[in-house]
């Protein structure tokens, strides 16, 4: 959980930094703020064995209103949801999932992978049964009366 969260704080904190408007302190201080919000929101939703589980829940998303952990963030070194939505993009979603993390600038925009790692197999596990959240995406549910796909729609 330690990378994921992370990759996901050091990610924001790199489109703020490209805005030039922080200062490195200021920047170091969101990033620490950010990976301890998200950690602690984590906690009891992180899934290694069954990676998309969750997922909707670790999700972060600006579209017309903020994530309320990157707002958490920006308030503990100053910063107004107003001043945050200038600075980072009005279409942003990050999927912090065991083992990726992933985002999407815009509604159609391509999805990117910020980290990767294979899992570990267990002794005793077939290698085809963990499969992650972007393959199932991709290439569909082995079994959709199981498995439920949340969608929100504004």
């Amino acid at each position: 959980i330690k990378t994921e969260v992370s990759t996901a704080a050091s990610f924001v904190a790199r489109l703020l930094r490209a805005t030039g408007y922080l200062s490195e302190d200021l920047l170091k201080e969101f990033t620490h703020s950010l990976e301890e919000a998200l950690a602690e929101h984590y906690q009891h939703h992180w899934f290694p064995q069954a990676p998309c589980k969750g997922s909707g829940y670790r999700c972060l998303r600006i579209n017309h209103k903020m994530d309320p952990l990157i707002g958490q963030a920006a308030c503990t070194i100053g910063l107004t949801r107003e001043q945050l939505f200038s600075l980072l993009p009005s279409e942003l979603t990050m999927w912090v999932d065991p083992y990726e993390v992933s985002y999407r600038i815009g509604e159609d925009g391509s999805i990117c992978i910020l980290y990767e790692s294979t899992p570990p197999v267990p002794t005793n596990a077939n290698t085809t049964d963990m499969v992650s959240c972007k393959e199932e995406l991709r290439f569909g549910r082995p079994s959709p009366s199981n498995l439920f796909m949340m969608t929100v729609s504004s």
